[in-house]
């Protein structure tokens, strides 16, 4: 079985954001990037799956240069190679799920796993996007039914079952859960309660420096579809005044009615 795992070169979520005095984008000065969250989990269902049915995992990911450092991220948690599409910009979901489209036509991967957002922008949009355009079944937020197997298993087993050319996924939606059951190949998003992502070891990091990375230019994989995406300019929200104490419930209500006009 043949995984591809779309995963995305974010800010680190720990540190604070800001933005260049001319509003034009973020200061990444001294920025810290990590693996979108969503997408570590991604590839920790992915691994699980691999080692339950056999077969390798493929990372990829849209972006600069030294997106490289994410995708080793990954191969060492037990990835097998990656495929790096290199932009220095940032791209909207259509035209990554045009680029994703190419590189599966070349991989033909029996499943492509994601995060179901991206803590950046929040768009949650390129799962269902390149679903739609490589005509695959699909299943969203996908997530792990709560059972009484043992901490230890938890870490172990794959919530996605293989059966018969087929998928089992217990996804969340209002209200509850559902399980359903989707054909082969097809793409998945996943939730933050899937899965805890393994952390990579000191035998895993340095397996990674010699795992292959195939390395594509956006524009030979995009078809030069437009980008969709002009920022227009970026501001830090308003800063909050500072709280203050309240003797007693008549004085909190008359600053809620008077001051905070909430009442």
């Amino acid at each position: 079985m043949k995984l591809l795992v779309i995963i995305k070169r974010v800010e680190d979520p720990e540190i604070k954001i800001k933005i260049k005095a001319d509003g034009t984008g973020i200061d990444t000065d001294g920025m810290k990037f990590v693996v979108n969250p969503f997408d570590e989990i991604a590839v920790e269902e992915a691994l699980r799956v691999r080692d339950a049915n056999d077969g390798e995992v493929i990372v990829g990911c849209i972006g600069p240069s030294d997106s490289t450092h994410q995708i080793r991220t990954a191969l060492a948690m037990g990835a097998d190679r990656g495929v790096h599409i290199v932009s220095e910009e940032a791209v909207g979901p259509n035209v990554a799920a045009t680029a994703i489209q190419k590189i599966c036509s070349e991989e033909n991967p029996d499943m492509i796993i994601l995060g179901k957002q991206a803590v950046d922008d929040d768009l949650g949009q390129l799962g269902i996007l390149l679903a739609e355009k490589l005509g695959m079944s699909q299943a969203t937020f996908a997530s792990k039914e709560v059972s009484l197997e043992s901490e230890e298993e938890k870490k172990k087993q794959a919530a996605l079952v293989i059966n018969d050319g087929r998928v089992e996924v217990v996804r969340e939606v209002d209200g509850g859960i559902e399980t359903i059951s989707a054909s082969l190949p097809c793409v998945i998003t996943t939730e933050l309660r899937l899965n805890v992502p393994r952390y990579a070891s000191l035998p895993g990091i340095m397996k990674a420096k010699k795992k292959p990375i195939a390395t594509h230019q956006l524009a030979d994989v995009s078809g030069g579809e437009a980008n969709g995406i002009n920022i227009i300019g970026l501001e830090a929200p308003p800063s909050r005044d500072a709280g203050v104490k309240v003797p007693d419930v008549a004085t909190l209500v008359d600053k809620l009615r008077n001051e905070a006009k909430v009442i």
